[in-house]
Protein backbone atom coordinates (compact mmCIF):
# COMPACT_ATOMS: atom_id res chain seq x y z
CA UNK A 1 0.00 0.00 0.00
CA UNK A 2 2.46 2.38 0.99
CA UNK A 3 4.60 1.96 -2.27
CA UNK A 4 1.44 3.43 -4.24
CA UNK A 5 2.25 6.54 -2.56
CA UNK A 6 5.09 6.42 -4.80
CA UNK A 7 3.54 5.91 -8.28
CA UNK A 8 3.42 8.81 -10.82
CA UNK A 9 0.73 10.42 -12.20
CA UNK A 10 -0.13 13.76 -14.45
CA UNK A 11 -0.88 16.56 -12.35
CA UNK A 12 -3.46 17.99 -14.37
CA UNK A 13 -6.38 16.36 -13.44
CA UNK A 14 -5.96 17.62 -9.90
CA UNK A 15 -5.17 20.66 -10.92
CA UNK A 16 -8.32 21.63 -12.30
CA UNK A 17 -11.64 22.34 -10.53
CA UNK A 18 -15.65 22.44 -10.59
CA UNK A 19 -15.74 24.73 -7.62
CA UNK A 20 -13.17 27.87 -7.65
CA UNK A 21 -14.93 29.87 -5.50
CA UNK A 22 -13.40 27.89 -2.48
CA UNK A 23 -10.13 28.55 -3.79
CA UNK A 24 -7.77 31.81 -3.77
CA UNK A 25 -8.49 33.48 -7.03
CA UNK A 26 -9.95 30.32 -8.26
CA UNK A 27 -7.07 28.17 -7.67
CA UNK A 28 -7.13 24.81 -6.41
CA UNK A 29 -4.38 23.33 -4.24
CA UNK A 30 -1.59 21.99 -6.69
CA UNK A 31 0.18 18.85 -6.22
CA UNK A 32 3.78 19.64 -6.47
CA UNK A 33 4.53 16.60 -5.81
CA UNK A 34 3.68 13.85 -8.45
CA UNK A 35 4.03 11.11 -6.11
CA UNK A 36 1.00 11.89 -4.43
CA UNK A 37 -0.82 12.01 -7.70
CA UNK A 38 -1.95 8.40 -8.58
CA UNK A 39 -5.82 7.62 -8.08
CA UNK A 40 -7.12 11.28 -7.17
CA UNK A 41 -10.41 13.04 -7.63
CA UNK A 42 -11.85 16.27 -6.63
CA UNK A 43 -14.94 16.42 -4.90
CA UNK A 44 -17.42 19.61 -5.04
CA UNK A 45 -19.70 20.05 -2.31
CA UNK A 46 -21.82 23.03 -1.38
CA UNK A 47 -19.33 24.14 1.25
CA UNK A 48 -16.20 22.75 0.55
CA UNK A 49 -14.15 20.60 -1.76
CA UNK A 50 -11.89 17.88 -1.38
CA UNK A 51 -9.20 15.87 -3.26
CA UNK A 52 -9.62 12.27 -2.17
CA UNK A 53 -7.15 9.97 -2.52
CA UNK A 54 -7.95 6.38 -3.30
CA UNK A 55 -4.30 5.27 -2.60
CA UNK A 56 -4.43 6.61 1.45
CA UNK A 57 -8.17 6.41 1.24
CA UNK A 58 -8.56 9.81 2.44
CA UNK A 59 -8.47 13.18 1.71
CA UNK A 60 -5.39 14.87 0.57
CA UNK A 61 -6.76 18.54 1.17
CA UNK A 62 -10.01 19.95 2.12
CA UNK A 63 -10.47 23.57 1.22
CA UNK A 64 -12.63 26.54 2.50
CA UNK A 65 -13.18 29.56 1.58
CA UNK A 66 -14.73 30.67 5.41
CA UNK A 67 -17.01 34.07 5.87
CA UNK A 68 -17.84 35.87 8.73
CA UNK A 69 -21.78 35.07 7.59
CA UNK A 70 -20.91 31.37 7.25
CA UNK A 71 -19.36 31.07 10.79
CA UNK A 72 -22.21 32.89 12.63
CA UNK A 73 -24.94 30.59 10.74
CA UNK A 74 -22.90 28.09 11.77
CA UNK A 75 -22.58 29.08 15.71
CA UNK A 76 -26.40 29.00 15.70
CA UNK A 77 -26.75 25.09 14.06
CA UNK A 78 -26.88 22.30 16.66
CA UNK A 79 -24.22 19.85 15.51
CA UNK A 80 -25.78 16.83 13.55
CA UNK A 81 -24.75 14.46 11.23
CA UNK A 82 -23.90 10.64 9.88
CA UNK A 83 -20.92 9.52 9.25
CA UNK A 84 -20.78 7.92 5.75
CA UNK A 85 -18.75 6.35 2.35
CA UNK A 86 -19.32 8.63 -0.26
CA UNK A 87 -21.20 7.51 -2.75
CA UNK A 88 -19.37 9.25 -5.88
CA UNK A 89 -16.40 7.40 -5.11
CA UNK A 90 -15.39 4.02 -6.20
CA UNK A 91 -15.91 1.56 -3.94
CA UNK A 92 -11.84 0.26 -3.52
CA UNK A 93 -10.43 3.37 -3.24
CA UNK A 94 -12.38 4.71 -0.39
CA UNK A 95 -13.06 4.40 3.10
CA UNK A 96 -15.58 2.21 4.74
CA UNK A 97 -17.26 2.73 8.17
CA UNK A 98 -15.67 -0.77 8.86
CA UNK A 99 -12.29 0.37 8.47
CA UNK A 100 -12.38 2.86 11.37
CA UNK A 101 -14.46 0.42 13.63
CA UNK A 102 -12.53 -0.37 16.68
CA UNK A 103 -9.39 1.18 15.28
CA UNK A 104 -8.72 3.91 18.25
CA UNK A 105 -8.67 6.14 16.04
CA UNK A 106 -11.51 9.10 15.95
CA UNK A 107 -12.99 10.13 12.55
CA UNK A 108 -11.23 13.58 12.01
CA UNK A 109 -13.16 16.21 9.83
CA UNK A 110 -10.45 18.28 7.84
CA UNK A 111 -13.11 20.82 7.35
CA UNK A 112 -15.22 20.56 10.25
CA UNK A 113 -18.82 20.12 10.44
CA UNK A 114 -18.54 23.23 12.99
CA UNK A 115 -17.49 25.81 9.98
CA UNK A 116 -20.89 24.65 8.02
CA UNK A 117 -23.74 26.95 8.07
CA UNK A 118 -26.52 25.12 6.99
CA UNK A 119 -27.77 21.24 6.98
CA UNK A 120 -27.05 20.14 3.95
CA UNK A 121 -23.28 21.15 4.72
CA UNK A 122 -23.14 19.72 7.74
CA UNK A 123 -24.29 16.84 6.37
CA UNK A 124 -21.45 16.73 3.69
CA UNK A 125 -18.62 16.86 6.11
CA UNK A 126 -19.53 13.48 7.22
CA UNK A 127 -18.35 11.97 4.13
CA UNK A 128 -15.52 9.86 4.88
CA UNK A 129 -13.65 11.51 1.94
CA UNK A 130 -13.42 14.22 3.93
CA UNK A 131 -12.19 12.14 7.09
CA UNK A 132 -8.59 11.19 8.13
CA UNK A 133 -8.00 9.07 11.33
CA UNK A 134 -6.90 11.15 14.10
CA UNK A 135 -5.68 10.29 17.43
CA UNK A 136 -8.68 10.96 19.81
CA UNK A 137 -6.76 13.44 21.95
CA UNK A 138 -5.67 15.63 19.32
CA UNK A 139 -8.78 15.39 17.82
CA UNK A 140 -11.39 17.01 20.69
CA UNK A 141 -8.68 19.02 22.19
CA UNK A 142 -5.47 20.95 20.26
CA UNK A 143 -7.12 20.51 17.02
CA UNK A 144 -10.38 21.60 18.37
CA UNK A 145 -9.09 24.69 19.40
CA UNK A 146 -7.20 25.43 15.89
CA UNK A 147 -10.49 24.59 14.51
CA UNK A 148 -12.18 27.24 16.73
CA UNK A 149 -9.04 29.59 16.07
CA UNK A 150 -9.71 29.69 12.06
CA UNK A 151 -13.60 30.50 12.70
CA UNK A 152 -12.54 33.67 14.92
CA UNK A 153 -10.05 34.90 12.56
CA UNK A 154 -13.00 34.43 9.72
CA UNK A 155 -14.93 36.49 12.01
CA UNK A 156 -12.54 39.16 12.93
CA UNK A 157 -11.63 39.32 9.37
CA UNK A 158 -14.67 39.19 7.05
CA UNK A 159 -13.16 36.24 5.37
CA UNK A 160 -10.07 33.52 4.85
CA UNK A 161 -9.22 30.99 3.17
CA UNK A 162 -8.31 27.68 4.60
CA UNK A 163 -7.17 24.08 3.34
CA UNK A 164 -6.47 21.20 5.92
CA UNK A 165 -5.00 17.89 5.55
CA UNK A 166 -2.91 14.99 6.57
CA UNK A 167 1.04 14.59 6.12
CA UNK A 168 2.49 10.97 5.68
CA UNK A 169 6.10 11.00 6.90
CA UNK A 170 8.07 7.96 6.74
CA UNK A 171 7.47 4.40 4.43
CA UNK A 172 6.02 2.28 7.58
CA UNK A 173 2.65 3.99 8.12
CA UNK A 174 -0.16 2.73 10.07
CA UNK A 175 -3.11 1.43 8.73
CA UNK A 176 -6.58 0.97 9.41
CA UNK A 177 -8.26 -2.63 8.21
CA UNK A 178 -4.93 -2.29 5.87
CA UNK A 179 -6.68 -0.07 3.88
CA UNK A 180 -6.71 3.30 5.32
CA UNK A 181 -3.50 5.29 5.61
CA UNK A 182 -2.95 7.08 9.28
CA UNK A 183 -0.87 10.30 8.23
CA UNK A 184 1.48 10.72 11.14
CA UNK A 185 0.66 15.01 11.12
CA UNK A 186 -2.31 17.02 10.58
CA UNK A 187 -1.95 20.29 9.08
CA UNK A 188 -4.08 23.57 8.44
CA UNK A 189 -3.31 26.72 6.24
CA UNK A 190 -4.68 29.78 6.30
CA UNK A 191 -4.65 32.92 4.24
CA UNK A 192 -6.27 36.22 5.19
CA UNK A 193 -6.95 38.45 2.21
CA UNK A 194 -7.71 41.91 4.10
CA UNK A 195 -4.16 41.17 5.66
CA UNK A 196 -2.74 39.32 2.25
CA UNK A 197 -0.67 37.02 4.71
CA UNK A 198 -0.84 33.56 5.44
CA UNK A 199 0.46 30.77 7.54
CA UNK A 200 0.28 27.17 8.43
CA UNK A 201 -0.39 25.19 11.65
CA UNK A 202 0.82 21.56 11.64
CA UNK A 203 0.73 19.37 14.76
CA UNK A 204 1.56 15.70 15.39
CA UNK A 205 -1.45 13.31 14.47
CA UNK A 206 -0.75 12.15 18.64
CA UNK A 207 -1.51 13.23 21.82
CA UNK A 208 -0.24 16.44 23.72
CA UNK A 209 0.04 20.14 22.90
CA UNK A 210 2.93 20.17 20.83
CA UNK A 211 2.35 22.65 16.92
CA UNK A 212 4.37 24.71 14.79
CA UNK A 213 3.55 27.51 12.68
CA UNK A 214 5.11 27.49 8.96
CA UNK A 215 5.12 29.26 5.99
CA UNK A 216 3.11 28.10 3.13
CA UNK A 217 6.43 27.45 1.26
CA UNK A 218 7.86 25.79 4.48
CA UNK A 219 4.37 23.37 4.23
CA UNK A 220 5.10 22.49 0.50
CA UNK A 221 8.18 21.05 1.24
CA UNK A 222 6.22 19.11 4.53
CA UNK A 223 3.48 17.97 3.00
CA UNK A 224 4.26 18.00 -1.66
CA UNK A 225 1.12 20.70 -1.62
CA UNK A 226 0.91 24.13 -2.98
CA UNK A 227 -2.10 25.02 -1.42
CA UNK A 228 -2.79 28.30 -2.38
CA UNK A 229 -0.80 28.64 -5.82
CA UNK A 230 -2.20 31.88 -6.87
CA UNK A 231 -0.39 33.52 -4.12
CA UNK A 232 2.72 35.51 -4.88
CA UNK A 233 6.42 34.12 -3.72
CA UNK A 234 7.02 36.82 -0.92
CA UNK A 235 3.57 35.81 1.20
CA UNK A 236 4.25 32.62 0.26
CA UNK A 237 7.75 32.17 2.36
CA UNK A 238 6.63 34.20 5.60
CA UNK A 239 4.51 32.31 7.91
CA UNK A 240 1.88 34.77 9.11
CA UNK A 241 1.79 35.26 13.03
CA UNK A 242 -1.09 32.76 13.68
CA UNK A 243 -2.75 33.00 17.24
CA UNK A 244 -2.36 30.61 20.33
CA UNK A 245 -4.56 27.81 20.12
CA UNK A 246 -7.15 28.20 23.48
CA UNK A 247 -5.13 26.83 26.40
CA UNK A 248 -5.99 23.41 27.77
CA UNK A 249 -9.35 23.87 29.63
CA UNK A 250 -10.31 20.75 31.01
CA UNK A 251 -7.63 18.48 32.23
CA UNK A 252 -3.75 18.41 32.69
CA UNK A 253 -2.22 17.39 29.26
CA UNK A 254 -0.01 14.58 28.10
CA UNK A 255 3.49 15.78 26.84
CA UNK A 256 3.88 15.55 22.95
CA UNK A 257 5.22 12.34 21.91
CA UNK A 258 8.89 12.37 20.51
CA UNK A 259 8.24 9.80 17.99
CA UNK A 260 5.98 12.19 15.91
CA UNK A 261 8.52 14.81 14.67
CA UNK A 262 8.22 16.77 11.63
CA UNK A 263 11.71 16.88 10.24
CA UNK A 264 13.85 20.05 10.99
CA UNK A 265 10.81 21.57 12.69
CA UNK A 266 10.96 22.08 16.62
CA UNK A 267 7.14 22.47 17.99
CA UNK A 268 6.40 24.01 20.78
CA UNK A 269 3.79 23.37 23.80
CA UNK A 270 1.24 25.58 23.85
CA UNK A 271 1.54 28.75 26.24
CA UNK A 272 -0.54 29.33 29.96
CA UNK A 273 -3.15 31.93 29.21
CA UNK A 274 -1.87 35.25 30.29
Amino acid sequence: MCAELAAVARLSDAAETACPQLFVSGTAPDLANPKLASRVRELCYSEFAVLHSGVTRTPLWSAEHLTRAQVDAARVLDREGTFHPDPHLPKRERAELTDYARSGFDRGHMAPSGDMPDRQAQQESFSLANIVPQNPDNNRDLWSDIEAVARTLARREGEIYVVTGPIFQGEDLQQLNERVLVPTHVFKAIYVPRRQKAGAYVAPNAPGDAWKAVSIAALEQLTGIDVFPALPAEIKITAMALPNPDPPRRKPRARRDERHPVEQIPFRERRPAE
